[in-house]
């Protein structure tokens, strides 16, 4: 299961300033839009947002009191990186696919794990959190954090919005890959668009007892049992030690083909509300402890209500741009989304598991501009304001600090400043080009989220 708004960082998925500020960036009545494959010759159709209505993938949705998503966030619906043959993005979701598709083979010699990388991104909100029972309130369901078609469709915060659905449809070991949307803060390792990718296995009682000795003694539940911090009240102990031991052998041999066969892994027990228990997985690299992803049993209400009541499962999810920025050595999250192929062809190999070390392109001196203005008295938040600067600067923008949080000690007024730094990917940037563009943000912020100028 992949997480929430802030639940695992964008380069995560289930990674740590994501995961932790919301779900916790884990995971996370389905509209017809939500089952619909998105288009596979090449012409998508464009987005466009009316004053009554948000047109994604080619359906209408009436606008309405929640609806905030923008053009520029739109426009990237679509664009599918994960599925660019040879984008560093694709290239790490085809080593996973690879390692899963020849480590673990079926009865029949096919391979276990089928994989689901083409599903649409607009889902309802049932799907996006009731369904995998995050309370209604919740702070990952915040409007500020979330892109809102309007109050019951959104563009999805993680992969786990189809969770239920794939099970429902008698898929017992898959995985599943695809762009997530969450508003988040503007720096070079977050981005509103990121791709996640999670994996998920059931066992029946006798796939999971049957190389236990006596195993047909053993059961998968128990009643009267109570929930602890080791288990779920409906399962046995027994049980969850087996699926607990499965699911962290079967991930660290994934980062182990990953990382190399060295690599030294430790678990952190944590918290997320579709699985218990729930652990952080932890890698160390070039001298650091870093999270890649996050996992745990799933809550059995959402087997159950899936219609796989009889069975238990594990379920695990990471972040595509996390695990490539860290194995390719990608300073920024923007340079994904760059059509220079100074950068693409650098990923053109003929065998995905090469070594790759990205050589960085020239790099285009920066310019800072600050913003700083007086806050309303209600309505404000940070996201609101970082979304605004994504709409007007775009990839322009590097990154977004608050610099000063002032309070006036006779009025109590408060104050915000902001230094934004501008740098593009490709050339150089002129001081009167960015005055343009940071004139239009000051003009939006005023006129949109209601602050007053100090400049």
């Amino acid at each position: 299961m992949i997480l929430g708004p802030s639940l695992l960082p964008h380069l995560q998925p289930w990674p740590r300033p994501l995961l932790r500020r919301l779900l916790s960036d884990l995971w996370t009545n389905g509209s017809a839009a939500s089952c619909r494959r998105l288009s596979t010759d090449g012409r998508t159709p464009q987005p466009a947002v009316g004053q009554d209505w948000v047109e994604v993938l080619g359906q209408s949705y009436a606008r309405d009191d929640f609806t905030n998503v923008t053009p520029k966030t739109l426009a990237r619906v679509g664009r599918d990186l994960h599925n660019q043959t040879h984008h560093p993005l694709w290239l790490i979701k085809e080593r996973i696919k690879a390692h899963f598709y020849s480590s673990y083979i079926g009865r029949w010699g096919n391979p276990l794990f089928s994989v689901h990388d083409n599903l649409s991104p607009v889902v309802s909100v049932e799907q996006n959190f009731d369904s995998l029972l995050i309370p209604p309130d919740h702070p990952s369901r915040k409007r500020g954090d979330n892109y809102y078609l309007n109050r019951t469709t959104m563009l999805r915060a993680h992969t786990s919005a189809h969770q239920r659905e794939l099970v429902s449809s008698g898929l017992d070991a898959f995985l599943l890959a695809g762009d997530v949307y969450r508003r988040d803060e503007i720096d070079s390792s977050h981005y509103p668009v990121f791709h996640q990718m999670e994996g998920v296995r059931l066992f029946s009682n006798h796939e999971l007892f049957s190389q236990v000795r006596s195993g047909d003694l053993l059961s998968l539940f128990e009643r009267g049992g109570r929930r602890t911090p080791e288990k779920q009240e409906t399962h046995s102990l027994e049980a969850v030690k087996l699926l607990e031991f499965n699911l962290k052998q079967t991930l660290t041999r994934l980062v182990a083909q990953l990382f190399g066969e060295d690599v030294e892994v430790r678990w952190v027990d944590c918290y997320f509300p579709f699985t218990h228990p729930s652990f952080e997985m932890e890698v160390r690299f070039q001298g650091d402890w870093m999270e890649v992803l996050g996992c745990g049993v799933m809550e059995q209400e959402i087997l159950n209500s899936a219609g796989a009541g009889n069975k238990l499962g594990w379920a695990f999810g990471l972040g595509l741009e996390r695990l490539a920025m860290i194995l390719f050595s990608i300073p920024d999250i923007r340079l994904f989304w760059s059509q220079d192929e100074r950068f693409l062809k650098q990923f053109r190999v003929q065998d995905i598991h090469q070594p790759i070390v990205f050589q960085p392109l020239s790099k285009y001196p920066p310019l800072s501009n600050d913003i700083s203005f007086w806050l309303p008295d209600d309505g404000f938040t940070e996201n609101d304001f970082y979304e605004l600067v994504r709409s007007i600067g775009g990839d322009l923008v590097e990154k977004v600090t608050l610099v000063d949080d002032f309070t006036h000690p006779k009025t109590g007024r408060r104050s915000h400043c902001y230094r934004i730094v501008y740098r593009h990917m490709e050339r150089t940037l002129t001081q009167q080009e960015v005055r343009l563009v940071h004139e239009q943000i000051e003009g939006a912020a005023e006129s949109e989220l209601g602050v007053q100028g100090r400049y």
